[in-house]
């Protein structure tokens, strides 16, 4: 009797770790992305840019090159497209 309770706690830990591990990894991409939103938008500050509470940064594929990441920047206030450059000032196009 012990070990059929005890197969039903672990089943039932296994089953919460399988419907926990979609909203982990979720939280862990969305903390990723407002890093990385935190990043570009002090990139583009120090460059002049007004960008005020940036809530998203999406890698932006088509218009990344070898070496140059591209990202759209979305602030509380506009949307840029930023192209980081190494070593370089980041080219910077608002969106309208």
């Amino acid at each position: 009797m012990r070990s059929s309770a005890k197969n039903s706690s672990v089943a039932a830990l296994v089953s919460l770790a399988i419907l926990s591990a979609p909203a982990a990894a979720q939280t862990n991409a969305s903390q990723a992305e407002s890093e990385a939103a935190d990043d570009v938008a002090t990139q583009i500050r120090e460059q002049g840019y007004d960008c005020k509470d940036p809530t998203s940064a999406k890698r932006d594929q088509t218009a990344s090159q070898p070496d140059e990441t591209a990202w759209i920047l979305t602030c509380k206030n506009a949307s840029y497209r930023v192209r980081l450059v190494p070593d370089m000032a980041a080219e910077v196009e608002k969106i309208e």
